[in-house]
């Protein structure tokens, strides 16, 4: 069973810095990509930062520059990936979203965690 556990988050001030980490276990068939998504209120969740295998790293605009997507021990066990945000803006304020799709195209999700950006 596929399970992604995420830590980190919680308030800052503008032009602070947080960081995410999401540990995932019980994977089958190897890594495919991670990455994180935020969900703002009445928003639809969008893509913050990915990374794949080949270490292909993909970032919204609006975080290009501050945001840092990393990976450990991506072997298809025991992956960790890790969002480190600086220069934070009260418009990162949202609930982030681990995700994790493997080899055969599922797709998993954390239980999100909330940052909180105050001016």
């Amino acid at each position: 069973q596929v399970q992604l556990v995420e830590s980190g988050g919680g308030l800052v001030q503008a032009g602070e810095s947080l960081s995410l980490s999401c540990k995932v276990s019980g994977t089958r068939f190897g890594t495919k990509s991670m990455g994180w998504y935020r969900q703002a209120p009445g928003e639809q969740r969008e893509l913050v930062a990915a990374i794949s295998l080949s270490g292909i790293r993909d970032y919204a605009d609006s975080v290009k520059g501050r945001f840092t997507v990393s990976t450990m021990s991506i072997d298809g066990a025991g992956n960790t990936v890790r969002l480190q945000m600086n220069s934070l803006k009260p418009e990162d304020t949202a609930v982030y979203f681990c995700r994790y799709e493997d080899n055969a195209d599922f797709v998993y999700w954390g239980q999100g965690s909330q940052v909180t950006v105050s001016s």
